[in-house]
C-alpha cells in the first residue's frame, strides 16, 4: 500500500467540474487527488502569421502555477515563462493538435489557459486531460453555433504520470513519490492507443528495456481508465454525436 492508500496501479481520486468560468466555451476544473489545475478554452478570429491564408486553424496552450499551488510562494511568470512552463504548455498543445482537424475551423484559432491552483505531482497530465475534456465543449459549442459541421475531435486523449518507486512500478505519481522515483514517465496517448508524448527518466537509475515496457503498460492501463470517464460525460450529454470516433 502507498502512503494514501492506493494500490499501485490505482489513480488518484478525480473530479471534473464543467462549465467552471461563465465567459469561456470550454472550462473544466480538474482534481487528481490534491493536484487541481483550472483548464479552459476559448475561440478566437485569426491565426498565427505563419498560418495565414492557409485555410486551416490553430490551437496552442498556456500554462503557469499560480503563486500559491506549492507550500512555499513562487513569483507571478510575468515577463517570461520558465522553461519548465513553456515546456509543459508546448506539450499540452501538441497533445491536443494531434486529436483536433484544425482543418474545419479555418482562420481560427483555441486558446488552452492552464492554471494550476494546488500542485501535488501530475499537473501536465492533469492539464492536459482537463484541456481536452474542455475542447469537448468548444466542439459542442461550435456546432451549435453552426460554425462547423460534424466534429473537430478526431481521438479522445489523456495523460497519466508512472514511476519506479522503491524498485515498485506505481501509477499516477503524487509529489511525494515522484521526488522519490527512481524512473520517472509521463505518457500522453489517444483512445486507439497511438502515443502522442512519452517523457522518460532515470535519476541516478539506469533502467532496462523491460521495466520501460512494464511502465508503458502500466500508463496504458490509466489512459484506458481516464479515456472511458471522457466517453462516459460525452454519452450522458451528447448522445451520438461522436459515433464516429469509436
Amino acid at each position: 500500500m502507498r502512503i494514501d492508500g492506493r494500490k499501485s496501479d490505482e489513480i488518484r481520486p478525480i473530479s471534473i467540474q464543467r462549465g467552471f468560468i461563465h465567459y469561456a466555451q470550454g472550462s473544466t476544473l480538474i482534481s487528481f487527488g490534491n493536484t487541481k489545475v483550472l483548464c479552459v478554452a476559448m475561440v478566437e478570429e485569426g491565426v498565427p502569421p505563419f498560418l495565414r491564408g492557409s485555410k486551416t486553424g490553430w490551437l496552442t496552450a498556456e500554462y503557469s502555477m499560480l503563486p500559491y499551488s506549492t507550500p512555499n510562494r513562487s513569483p507571478r511568470e510575468i515577463d517570461q515563462k520558465k522553461g519548465r512552463s513553456y515546456e509543459i504548455q508546448r506539450i499540452i498543445g501538441r497533445s491536443l493538435r494531434a486529436v483536433v482537424d484544425l482543418n474545419k475551423i479555418p482562420e481560427k484559432t483555441i486558446w488552452i489557459d492552464c492554471d494550476v491552483l494546488q500542485a501535488d505531482g501530475g499537473t501536465r497530465c492533469a492539464a492536459i486531460t482537463g484541456s481536452f475534456i474542455s475542447l469537448l465543449d468548444v466542439d459542442r459549442w461550435l456546432r451549435e453555433k453552426r460554425i462547423i459541421e460534424g466534429s473537430i475531435i478526431k481521438d479522445f486523449v489523456a495523460a497519466i504520470s508512472v514511476g519506479i518507486v522503491n524498485g515498485e512500478p506505481l501509477l499516477d505519481l503524487s509529489f511525494y513519490e515522484d521526488s522519490r522515483a527512481s524512473v520517472d514517465m509521463n505518457v500522453v496517448m489517444t483512445a486507439r492507443d497511438k502515443f502522442v508524448e512519452v517523457q522518460v527518466s532515470g535519476e541516478g537509475y539506469a533502467f532496462s528495456y523491460e521495466i520501460l515496457n512494464r511502465l508503458i503498460a502500466l500508463a496504458q492501463k490509466g489512459i484506458k481508465s481516464l479515456i472511458a470517464r471522457e466517453k462516459k460525460l460525452i454519452d450522458s450529454e451528447y448522445g451520438n454525436s461522436f459515433s464516429n470516433q469509436e
